[in-house]
């Protein structure tokens, strides 16, 4: 039998991992997640592992409506509150997409610039300013999909026996969390996920858009921010994942609807 073992939230854009027992979601995905990022504070352009590293061990911890926790190494813990949706909106950049959202002010500036020691800006999306899916992949997403900060789609689904015959491949254990999941199934053969069109998990639908193309923040460890001095595992999955257009582990979905996810719900493949 399918079921839904594992469970993330991602409060900031590249921060470390939220383990979850339960989770609402909604339109953007899991409750509270990649609803907040960092940019560049001259250019307003998004920061990620992919040039900070050390991204790796940014906590942030998800505090309602209200507030963002964030703690990192050599720094005192913040608390941050949430801006009004029309507050100090800033200019930012993330891919291809341009949007106006609120900056978090200039406590939670000064707190990442010190830390990153760069000049930097704490930006969060509230649900009215999300972006549309459809402007970055239309031939996957619906008009009414919608995004927060995450790359493309609200959720990112991988099966755990995926990550198992990853990780014999590679010829050592990998931890999930190099690959940032929402949702993690067990119980599927490796790679089962690749065919799925749409899943329940409990009573909730979710659509699978489109497989997801990984990059050079795979070969990060999530415990210590340190890189694979042998690109791993992107040196192997390049040998049997590779596409013309990218390196595919995992798949991208969009809810249909609202609901609640428990970690141990069945997941049943309907289409």
């Amino acid at each position: 039998m399918l079921q839904l073992s594992e469970l993330y939230r991602y409060p900031i854009k590249s921060c470390a991992g939220e383990t979850l027992a339960e989770a609402s979601l909604g339109a953007l995905g899991v409750q509270g997640d990649r609803r907040w990022m960092v940019v560049d504070a001259e250019t307003g352009r998004f920061l990620t592992q992919r040039l900070l590293s050390q991204m790796t061990q940014l906590h942030a911890r998800w505090q309602g409506d209200g507030a963002l926790h964030v703690s990192a190494p050599g720094m005192p813990e913040l608390e941050i509150a949430v801006p009004g949706a029309d507050d100090n909106l800033k200019g930012v950049t993330i891919w291809r997409d341009t949007l106006e959202v609120p900056d978090a002010g200039d406590q939670a500036a000064k707190w990442f610039s010190d830390w990153l020691q760069r000049p930097c800006r704490l930006v969060q999306v509230p649900d009215a300013r999300a972006r549309h899916v459809i402007n970055a992949y239309p031939k996957y997403a619906q008009a009414e999909d919608r995004v927060a900060f995450a790359d493309g789609f609200p959720l990112l689904l991988i099966g755990q026996a995926s990550l198992d015959d990853l990780s014999r491949r590679v010829g050592r254990p990998l931890s999930m969390l190099r690959f940032r999941p929402n949702l993690v199934v067990a119980g599927a053969e490796p790679y089962a996920e690749d065919s799925w069109k749409r899943i329940r998990i409990g009573e909730m639908e979710l659509r699978v858009a489109k497989g997801c193309a990984r990059c050079i923040m795979t070969t990060l460890d999530p415990e210590t921010g340190e890189r694979s001095e042998d690109r791993e595992p992107l040196t192997t999955l390049m040998t049997y994942r590779k596409r013309d257009d990218g390196i595919y582990f995992g798949q991208n979905l969009v809810p249909c609807g609202e609901g609640r996810l428990v970690t141990g719900m069945p997941v049943e493949v309907i289409e």
